[in-house]
Parts: C-alpha cells; structure tokens; sequence
C-alpha cells in the first residue's frame, strides 16, 4: 500500500500563515489523505500542519534587523531543506518570505521537489531581476493580484491569478455601531483604529507617533475611544506601554484587526498585508511607515512604483495618503485624520475609491481555486 502524498508548506508572518492554512483546508476538502509538515504559525498548526519550525523565527523585516538573526534563519533554512530530503513530498507549498522561500526553493529544485508557489513577491515593484530567478525555480506562481498574473507570463512563468484571500478574510460589511457592539465598544463613542503592524520592530518604530497623533486627536474628540488590535506576535504590554504618560488608554483587542477597523471612524495602518484588508472594510485610513535609514534608502534606490501601499497600486491613483519615513509624524497623521474624519468631499472621494479598489479584486475563492492548482503539481499517479 502507497503511502498518502505529502506536501510541504513554509509560509512566514501571520497574513502568510493565515493564507496558508485557507490552502490546507481546501486541499484537504478535496484530498483527505494528504499529509502535511513544514513551517508556519497557530493557524497551520490548527490545521494539523507538522510543524518543524516556528514562523515567527524568521519574520522579521529590513536589513538592520535581520543580520543579527541570520545565524538562525540559515539553521532553519538548512533543517527544511533536510526535512524535504529525508521525506520527499510530493510537492511543495511556498507561502510570501521570498528572501528566505526562493533559496529553500532552489534547494527543493534540486530535489526534483515541484514547488507552488503562494502570494507572490512584490518583485514588479522592485527586484524585478528576480522574475529570472522565479522561473527557474517556481513551476506554478499562485497570484493574489490581479495585475500579476499578465507581469508573470510576459516573462515566461507559470502563473495564475486564484483572487485575493483577504476578500474572504475580512467579515461581511455593516456599520460602525454594530462592529463596536461586536468587540463590547462603547457605541457611541468616536472610535480611533491604530494598527501599528505584526511586528516588534513595527512597533517600536511606528506605535509612539501613533500614540501622540491620538493624543493630540482625543483633546480634540472628547471620549475619542482608542482601539488596537494585537497580532498574535505581539505581548499586550508592548503595546500598553508605549502609551504611559500619554492620557490616552487603549482598547486592546486580540487580533480580529478587521473588525476594529469596520468599528472605527478612521483608521491609522501599518503598511502591508493589514493596509488591503482595512480597505475592504470600508472605512477611511491613513497608511504610515518607517524602517531604518539604510532599509529605506535601498528599497527607494530598487522601488519601481509610485506608491507602497496596496490600495494605491490597485487604484492605480493615490486614494490613500501614505506618510513615509520622515513624513510620519504625529502632527501629519492627525492631520490626514483630520481631513477624513468627518463627512464631507475629502471623506466620501476616499470611500469612493476604496470601492473601487475592492471591484477590482474580483470574487471570493481563492484558496478554492489555488488548491486546484496545487494538485495538478502532484506527480502522475499521486493525483
């Protein structure tokens, strides 16, 4: 008797782990003799996922913060790599991390290892080079992006647009009042929403100014109600100390960051995964970040876009201020706050277009659509 096909999947931070585990179910709902082991966080281990490594070991962002961890980020490296010899599965699951899943990827090539390859690298924004890399290395891109899949093909990959999980992820739209009543808010009050990123070194970097621009927003909003939802990655107490002193205090609520955004009047986001997300909830936002000196100035040297936040590339037109670097400062975010806060021109042309940003990703069923794929790599008579 044969044993059942094993996959692989590595997938990082918690949006990639999240996407990654709506994958395995769908693979499971379609192949319940599959087995699974790889990396990731709580949501692929709920879903039964063999977990050798843990993600959040390698989820760290910029060039000032990963070299003290690559020492680990080889090990781990090295130990999947000898996971996928030892165990040969039938076919590999690459989940975003591309630093680090395009030189596992090279390894499992070696292997004879099929790899899918889950939510692309942002390399049409920079890198672009990589694209040489990723077909040599990637025998199926899965993209989230609708734009994707044409930038791929033109270079000769393997690629297919599956939709955008994040659609599905995010809860059905209501009002602000019945969200608040949802995560035991005060109703009435005027509600802030800060998310100050995953990551610890997000919130060192982003959360105080955060914090100051709500300081100056509640002397303005009496009963202004602050609520921060906390990644799984994060200690509560990260967050609430960064608030001493401030007379502000937080709402903090575990994850559910979605939620808080549709529970707000506006929003503040940290660039990435979450900025999509708040948008499809419909609400106005400001998206701000910072990373180190040395970070900032070689990403703008390879960026080959003109906004970083995914609302904006989407719209293709800046629906979303983006206040980077020096230009996030407590005194811009209020005022960016500000502008959108109430009704009014400036609020209604952002709703306007965050609704069109939301029409162009097209219908749910993603994880549906990528895990069919996912098994055409399965090898002849594994299917």
């Amino acid at each position: 008797m044969t044993n059942p096909p094993r996959i692989l999947v590595v997938a990082g931070e918690a949006s990639g782990d999240t996407h990654a585990a709506e994958l395995v179910a769908a693979l499971r709902a379609r192949r319940p003799d599959l087995t699974f082991f790889g990396m990731g966080g709580a949501r692929l281990a709920a879903q039964g996922v063999e977990q050798l490594f843990d993600a959040r070991e390698v989820s760290v962002m910029g060039i000032t913060e990963v070299l003290p961890r690559i020492p680990r980020i080889l090990q781990i490296l090295k130990g999947l790599a000898q996971a996928a010899a030892d165990r040969r599965p039938d076919v590999a699951i690459l989940v975003d991390i591309p630093d680090f899943n395009l030189r596992l990827a090279k390894k499992l090539k070696a292997l004879g290892i099929p790899v899918a390859y889950y939510v692309s690298p942002m390399i049409w924004a920079w890198r672009r080079g990589r694209v040489r890399t990723i077909k040599r290395l990637v025998d199926r891109m899965l993209c989230i992006l609708p734009f994707e899949e044409d930038f791929y093909r033109e270079a000769g990959v393997s690629a297919r647009y599956v939709g955008s999980p994040v659609v599905e992820q995010v809860p059905a739209s209501d009002t602000a009042t019945a969200f608040r009543e949802r995560l035991g808010l005060a109703k009435e009050a005027p509600t802030l929403a800060l998310l100050p990123g995953s990551r610890m070194s997000e919130i060192r970097r982003l959360l105080p100014d955060m914090v100051e621009a709500a300081k100056r927003l509640a002397a303005e909003r009496p009963g202004l109600q602050v609520v921060v939802p906390v990644a799984p990655t994060i200690d509560r107490a990260a967050i609430t100390s960064r608030f001493e002193g401030s007379g502000v205090t937080p709402v903090l609520v575990e994850g559910r960051a979605p939620e808080v955004v549709g529970a707000s009047d506006a929003a503040v986001v940290a660039s990435g995964t979450a900025v999509l997300e708040a948008g499809l909830m419909q609400r106005p936002l400001v998206v701000v970040y910072r990373v180190s000196l040395i970070t900032y100035w070689v990403g703008r040297l390879m960026l080959k876009v003109a906004f970083v936040s995914l609302i904006n590339l989407l719209a293709g037109r800046r629906v979303v201020p983006e206040l980077l670097q020096g230009e996030m400062t407590p005194e811009r975010i209020a005022e960016e706050v500000r502008r959108v806060w109430m009704p009014g021109a400036p609020r209604e042309e952002m709703l306007q277009g965050l609704a069109e940003m939301r029409g162009r990703l097209g219908e749910t069923g993603a994880a549906a659509r990528a895990a069919e794929s996912v098994l055409e790599l399965l090898p002849p008579g594994r299917v």
